[in-house]
């Protein structure tokens, strides 16, 4: 469905049009006016509608409509396609939540498509029409704006995991934390989010490197961007490249992490199983003695000595107690 739908001239918001095709035409002739339509979700018979008017390429308008895209860039002949994917990060459950947000870019037009629940458009296009200064740029600062706030919201979702992870990191090497089934599926469910964040911010580098015009891309303009934002998109360009540090270096951290729960999990096993075998060896000793005393033999030593029994009683308790001993002096026990 339509969300929103205005021209702007001058960096001002001026009415709502009622036919997409006499406004796009007006705002191209008078050359200080665009138009920007904001879809969420739309299906195909209302998307065709605005594919019709615009001249969109089928391609993009497939990529629009069914999403579940990576984020890219796309050169049309009548138009520019962009794709993000705007993040958030719920704390309580440690999930990382990505939706889609297409952005076409035409002569004296903009056309958002997004598709989840993040998104900032609603919050951007406000800001926008309250500063005014961006709006006078037209389309490529509709599309500056949109990226950076984008970006800048992949800062904070990647220093909510950051702190995250600390405390899962100070969970594993507690005394006795670090042990429990509990820490292991929040690591691993925690490297999962980590994978998710890194589908949103990773293949965003090229595209911002192409708007940026830097890199293998520095001499080559995007058409429809004017070639005096590539300073801004340079910017953030850098937010993003700091991202990816981050999430790289997060990805790092918790396998790091990971791989230490794992090792004190083997350490606690190996000292359960000495433990457990240093009882056997203690129950070993009576089993035995009291095993060949036990046998059905008319002659055995000692059987009509009247002190036997105690003598045996004292010889277990004797080695038992050399046994826990020497185990404890080991650390087995």
């Amino acid at each position: 469905m339509i969300v929103d739908c205005a021209i702007y001239r001058g960096g001002e918001r001026m009415e709502t049009p009622q036919d997409f095709s006499d406004a796009l035409a007006e705002a191209r002739a008078r050359g200080d006016s665009f138009l920007w339509i904001g879809l969420y979700e739309p299906t195909e018979r209302e998307f065709a509608l605005v594919t019709d008017e615009f001249g969109l390429h089928p391609l993009a308008v497939e990529d629009a409509l069914t999403a579940h895209q990576r984020p890219k860039l796309e050169v049309y002949d009548d138009s520019l396609f962009v794709v993000l994917k705007p993040v958030t990060y719920e704390t309580k459950t440690d999930t990382v939540t990505s939706g889609e947000l297409m952005i076409f870019v035409g002569d004296s037009f903009v056309v958002t498509v997004r598709h989840g629940t993040p998104s900032p458009l609603g919050d951007i296009r406000r800001h926008l029409e309250e500063q005014h200064e961006l709006l006078k740029h037209g389309p490529t600062g509709v599309l500056y704006s949109i990226s950076d706030a984008v970006v800048d919201h992949y800062l904070e979702v990647a220093t909510e995991l950051q702190n995250d992870l600390e405390e899962v990191e100070a969970e594993v090497f507690s005394p006795g934390g670090g042990g429990s089934r509990h820490t292991a599926s929040r690591i691993y469910s925690f490297k999962r989010q980590i994978l998710e964040f890194r589908r949103a911010t990773v293949p965003l580098a090229v595209p911002m490197t192409k708007l940026a015009g830097t890199g293998a891309h520095g001499g080559a303009s995007v058409p429809f961007v004017h070639e005096e934002a590539r300073p801004f998109f340079r910017d953030v360009n850098d937010h993003l490249l700091r991202v990816n540090e981050g999430v790289e270096a997060l990805d790092r951290l918790v396998s790091d992490v990971l791989s230490a729960h794992l090792a004190q999990m083997s350490v606690r096993q190996n000292d359960d199983m000495r433990k457990i075998s240093a009882w056997a060896a203690m129950a070993a000793v009576p089993t035995m003695i009291a095993g060949v005393y036990g046998m059905n033999f008319d002659h055995m030593p000692e059987l009509h000595w009247f002190w036997s029994y105690p003598a045996v009683i004292m010889v277990m308790a004797v080695l038992e107690t050399v046994l826990y001993r020497l185990f404890k002096r080991r650390g087995w026990m």
